[in-house]
């Protein structure tokens, strides 16, 4: 088994890789960027598929605020790499943005290919003395030797200036690399079938490198309904996909802070999930680590006041069943109607003020967030107190880490991908400035 010496290696083909590849590459510095997968931007490309999410275009004090406990950190980052250069580095690749009336950035195609596919070639044939981004795909990380390591063993001798040896598993066999500086981008642990699951949690810590525990993150949960054993079979068959438009949830995090957002989610056939959630799985998902379980107060009719749907409710509905009398009287669909009926009890649904109060604030608890592998992202991973502000590890001189795999989260809404692109920038410019070229 050969050992192949390179400048600088970059592992994971993602978004926050591929950033740090184009910084080194417009430097002059060679890359190599290796990836277990057999084509480049996988889990990217899968995110755009139904419009890809680029960025926000909100100010920068609230977008910063987004990132929750790590925002400090993360702002840095943006201070390098924020939206405004997100949408420029598109446009720089030929691709168009618009804002939509969400105040997300897509690009004018609502499409990921297009952009990937002018990125790639660009890094693969940069203009302006840049140096062309070698990929090697299908080669799967398996082992590594640190710096450190290399200078109390055989290698010794030849450790000085490598940041590590680092072994693949590759169509043509086993490969051993050594580089002066490298650049860890390998995601979190979602999605694992597109390559980001979480096997390089022990190499680091072995290093000494500190991981927080890898949760899920942007996620849905599982109810647990009004028997406390999840939604019943015939509320699970019939509605499970159903989703609730224009509805708001309501509750209390784990700061004691009240928090209200309006939007819409989409009931599973164990729970819920859906944009409203995920904006608000952080929290959720933490106070359930706390208490066992969770529950938001969901609105079914935020436009209208208290006083009109208790009247609306109150109004004789002779021969009428309930469910059209609701629709009648407010507008209220059968699965809205359905639900009421699988979380309240008979008695509640019998009474006008119980049942009004309830069609503006229905409890709904839930008991578990659905499995990492589900998830859109992931939370934990490196602490950034393991790292240096150029995210280069304390434990490891020479690697860098960025993107998922760092302990930040981010709900979505473009703050998840504006972020990973600028840690890969944060990285590439530590890289730069371990190799003297910064």
């Amino acid at each position: 088994m050969s050992n192949d010496p390179r400048e600088t290696l970059i592992i994971g083909a993602g978004p926050a890789g591929l950033m740090a590849a184009e910084v080194l590459s417009r430097a002059g510095v060679a890359v190599d960027v290796f990836d277990a997968m057999p084509s480049v931007g996988r889990k990217f490309l899968l995110a755009g598929k139904g419009g890809l999410n680029l960025t926000h275009s909100e100010p920068l004090q609230p977008f910063v605020a987004r990132y929750g406990d790590q925002s400090n950190a993360v702002a840095g980052w943006l201070h390098d790499f924020g939206p405004q250069a997100v949408r420029d580095w598109a446009a720089g690749l030929g691709v168009s943005t618009f804002v939509g009336t969400s105040g997300r950035v897509f690009p004018a195609e609502m499409k990921a290919a297009p952009l990937l596919r002018a990125w790639l070639q660009r890094l693969r044939h940069p203009a302006d003395g840049g140096t062309p981004v070698r990929f090697h795909m299908r080669h799967r990380w398996v082992d590594w030797q640190s710096a450190d390591a290399m200078k109390s063993g055989a290698n010794g001798a030849d450790a000085e200036s490598v940041g590590g040896q680092f072994l693949f598993e590759s169509p043509a066999g086993p490969t051993r690399v050594t580089a002066r500086a490298a650049v860890l981008a390998l995601g979190g642990a979602s999605w694992p079938r597109l390559g980001s699951d979480g096997a390089w949690v022990p190499w680091l810590e072995q290093v000494g490198a500190e991981v927080a525990p890898l949760r899920p993150a942007n996620c849905g949960f599982d109810a647990a309904g009004r028997a406390g054993d999840g939604w019943t079979p015939f509320f699970s068959e019939r509605f499970a996909g159903q989703p609730l438009k224009n509805v708001s949830i309501a509750f209390t995090d784990n700061a004691g802070q009240r928090v209200q957002r309006r939007g819409e989610f989409v009931l599973t056939a164990s729970g819920v999930e859906g944009s409203l959630i995920y904006a608000a799985s952080a929290a959720l998902r933490e106070e359930i680590a706390r208490a066992g379980s969770a529950t938001f107060l969901l609105n079914l009719l935020p436009g209208r006041t208290a006083a009109d749907v208790q009247a609306a409710v109150a109004h004789p509905r002779g021969s009428r069943s309930l469910s059209s009398h609701l629709k009648s009287r407010l507008g209220l669909a059968p699965v809205h109607t359905a639900l009421l009926h699988e979380l309240l009890a008979p008695e509640q649904l019998k009474d006008a003020t119980a049942l009004a109060n309830a069609i503006q604030a229905l409890p709904i608890t839930l008991r578990a967030p659905r499995p990492l592998a589900e998830a859109i992202s992931t939370a934990g991973g490196v602490r950034l107190t393991s790292l240096t502000d150029d995210l280069e590890l304390h434990a490891a001189p020479g690697v860098f880490c960025a993107g998922e795999m760092l302990d930040w989260e981010a709900p979505t809404g473009g703050y998840l991908l504006t972020a990973s692109l600028a840690s890969g920038v944060r990285a590439a410019q530590g890289v730069l400035r371990r190799l003297g070229r910064g």
